[in-house]
């Protein structure tokens, strides 16, 4: 896995605090290959970086991602500066596709099982994300499915940047 030694000159960073099953980060992983963004992993993980299900699910493509490994959250917070950060949970407050992403952004979300800490969203309530679901249906949408909607709606708003051209190409 390639390592960054900090996501602020990367056109949006995933956060991903506390993931627990590795085929969904493998799957993030990959999404952020396909994308330049930056993936941020906040410790403690539900698996171990080198787990198989993890690097099958990324396959052959974890060199071309940058990730962060954090040891906390407390941590995370120390390097994340002044940027800006969206907080996607099932109780958030905007739609996703009404935020107005910036690059830079940071799109944050909690683990598979738990989502994010409830102390962290009731802090940032003004800054939580939903995505629309049936919710007499389901109790949540998978991980890997919620960051792909969310990143490439952030790519669709600043015009699908990438380092050397555009996504489109």
């Amino acid at each position: 896995m390639g390592e960054v030694v900090d996501g602020e000159s990367a056109m949006f960073n995933i956060v991903l605090v506390h993931p627990q099953i590795p085929p969904n980060t493998g799957q993030i992983a990959r999404l952020c290959a396909a994308t330049g963004a930056v993936l941020h992993l906040v410790r403690p993980l539900g698996f171990r970086l080198d787990d198989r299900s993890l690097r099958r699910a990324g396959l052959d493509y974890w060199s071309h991602v940058e990730v962060r490994v954090h040891a906390s959250l407390d941590a995370f917070w120390k390097n994340a500066g002044d940027a800006r950060f969206w907080f996607y949970s099932k109780t958030g407050l905007i739609r996703y596709d009404r935020v107005c992403y910036q690059m830079g952004d940071w799109l944050v979300f909690g683990s598979e099982t738990e989502g994010l800490p409830l102390g962290l969203l009731e802090r940032e309530r003004a800054r939580t994300v939903f995505l629309p679901m049936r919710r007499d249906a389901v109790r949540s949408l998978n991980l890997a499915s919620c960051v792909s909607v969310a990143l490439y709606e952030a790519l669709r708003q600043t015009g699908y940047p990438t380092v050397s051209g555009s996504l489109l190409d």
